[in-house]
């Protein structure tokens, strides 16, 4: 029986991908060096590598877009993450880019994402915000708390005891990048980051017309006529249509009518789920708990866990962000009813 080892999977890349792909045995590296795997490429490692993390596990019970949902068919920010491997990949292998790479981004994009969604990103960003004059390292940043850059930090710092996950310079590059205005390097970074708008635009849709949040009629005629009128019409209309406007590009695009479309969508959720529909009625309460959570550890910092040793010189209040960060919405809710709520035996 033949193996297709390391060096084989290598040198099979370098005939079946376009000359614009990201090869393994050229990846810049990683900050700690390692010895190679007999088997597989350095971008299949770092796959695998968030695959068997505890951070990746922990986004089956964290928030996609509706708080604490009723029903086994909304998302959450693992099921999101899965789709938007997916979509990544199969761009990625459309047009003869790496899917290893595209895929080991994907799957570690959210990785920092807090609970209870953006709303929790927003209360430890308020939170750092107000430290700023105590400590200013956090006063010299636009954002002291995005979950992009918290989820570079996971696979930098945090896990495997605060080792880091030790990935590879594209890995790191792709997840850093995946949103915000500075793009990637690697072409497979950038469909990773278009990827993710495709999924969340299309699914967060799915749910909040699952929750009685908003019907088929309700979305804006436009983006209809141009993407479709059903949900795997418009998934399938953006990928197609990925695929075509990059395919002579330098970079990794959509058209300008599908990628309008899909943002006048993106608007439309923000005006009608993420920020003022009945979906979001308790992101009061959720913003109000974590905010109350970082208050208590700042002021309680023995009542979390010791940090790794390698660590242990980081300032308090990122030490308060990596801990709420990296809580499930049920701990935190948990953890909070535990130290602010009474107890029945003491009614």
């Amino acid at each position: 029986m033949d193996v297709l080892t390391r060096e084989a999977a290598e040198a099979e890349e370098h005939d079946r991908l376009s000359p614009r792909a990201t090869f393994s045995d050229e990846t810049r590296g990683r900050e700690l060096a390692i010895d190679p795997d007999p088997l597989r490429t350095d971008f299949q490692r770092d796959r695998d590598r968030v695959i068997h993390c505890k951070a990746f596990r922990r986004l089956s019970h964290k928030t996609q877009v509706f708080l604490a949902p009723e029903g086994d068919h909304y998302r959450t920010r693992l099921t999101h993450t899965l789709e938007v491997a997916q979509i990544a990949r199969s761009v990625a292998r459309t047009l003869r880019l790496n899917e290893d790479l595209a895929e080991a981004i994907a799957l570690g994009h959210d990785l920092g994402h807090t609970p209870f969604g953006h709303i929790g990103e927003d209360a430890l960003e308020d939170a750092l915000r107000e430290l700023a004059v105590e400590y200013p390292e956090f006063a010299d940043v636009e954002h002291p708390f995005c979950h992009n850059l918290q989820s570079l930090r996971v696979v930098e710092a945090l896990e495997y005891e605060g080792k880091g996950l030790n990935r590879t310079w594209e890995v790191r590059d792709g997840i850093a990048r995946h949103t915000g205005d500075a793009r990637p390097e690697t072409l497979e970074g950038q469909v990773t980051g278009i990827a993710d708008r495709i999924a969340y635009v299309n699914h967060d849709i799915d749910d909040a017309i699952r929750g009685g949040v908003l019907t088929e009629e309700d979305l804006p005629s436009g983006p209809k006529e141009v993407l479709g009128r059903h949900h795997g019409t418009r998934i399938t209309t953006m990928v197609q249509d990925m695929v075509r406007a990059s395919i002579d590009s330098d970079s990794i695009r959509m058209s300008d009518d599908v990628w309008a479309a899909m943002m006048e969508l993106r608007r439309f959720l923000f005006d009608n789920v993420y920020l003022s529909s009945d979906a979001k009625v308790e992101e009061p309460k959720a913003y109000t708990l974590v905010r109350r959570l970082f208050e208590h550890y700042m002021e309680h910092p023995e009542a979390m866990p010791p940090p790794p040793e390698a660590r242990g010189e980081d300032p308090l209040p990122r030490l308060v962000t990596d801990y709420i960060a990296g809580m499930t919405d049920r701990f935190a809710l948990r953890t909070y009813e535990q130290l602010f709520l009474p107890r029945k035996w003491m009614l």
